[in-house]
């Protein structure tokens, strides 16, 4: 009896101290993943995700990024001061005239001030004439603005599709490995339902980062385009204006 007792015990002490290896080595695993930086986590369940659809979504968002980038650039060197511009012009046909006007215009950037130039260069061909090139070079300059702005919108709308692509082939790789062994085991699946549910995740996190820039891409194009109207009505009322 004291045998069996003594084996018991060990056995229990055996059991107790395993445990307790365990649940230090479950914690010790937790401290490690909690000391992982949030790069760092991204670009493990990036690799985990595979290189097959990840590469591609990888590459929407960068081509997507650059794009915003530019068209950003491009628009903040667009904008321009248009009360400025239109005081400016006022005073030099004032002064100087439509050639004082002109060179004003001419030495000064964004779309505002070349739809003024045209509309001056015009200027001596009447009013009407002065509002078609005004409205006309309107409609060139606003093509300026909205250039790639499509191809933003295009990766906006592949990234998560390409994400659902990955996600309903890793559900048949995981469908096909059920049929083949015979019985549902979820260690079995469980690392293609994990590549195919990160497909999707960093599907919609480009469309996300992408979308944000192209609200604030169109913004800015509005913007921009509405000062352009209103500089142009003020700028055939500066015409009729000088032509009395």
């Amino acid at each position: 009896m004291k045998k069996i007792s003594l084996t018991l015990a060990t056995a229990g002490m055996f059991v107790l101290g395993t445990a307790n290896v365990s649940a230090a080595m479950l914690q010790d695993e937790a401290a490690a993943e909690a000391s992982k930086g949030f790069t760092q986590v991204l670009k493990e369940q990036f690799i985990q995700g595979g290189p097959a659809f990840m590469g591609i979504v990888l590459l929407c968002l960068i081509l997507g990024l650059a794009v915003a980038i530019e068209r950003i650039i491009y628009l903040n060197l667009a904008s321009t001061n248009s009360a400025k511009l239109k005081q400016q012009v006022e005073d030099a046909l004032a002064s100087g005239g439509v050639e004082a006007a002109k060179e004003v215009c001419r030495n000064t950037k964004g779309p505002v001030a070349s739809i003024f130039y045209q509309g001056l260069d015009r200027a001596g061909e009447g009013l009407e004439s002065a509002e078609k090139a005004v409205v006309a070079y309107g409609g060139v300059q606003m093509g300026q603005l909205e250039k790639n702005v499509s191809w933003l919108s295009l990766f906006i709308a592949i990234a998560p599709m390409l994400g659902f692509m990955g996600t309903v082939i890793g559900m048949i790789q995981a469908f096909q490995k059920i049929a083949a062994v015979g019985n549902l085991s979820a260690s079995l699946i469980a690392g293609d339902i994990q590549v195919a549910l990160l497909t999707t995740v960093f599907g919609l996190i480009t469309a996300i980062i992408l979308q944000i820039f192209y609200n604030y891409i169109i913004a800015k194009i509005d913007s921009i385009v509405n000062d352009m109207e209103d500089s142009s009505i003020s700028l055939i009322d500066m015409l009729a204006a000088h032509k009395k």
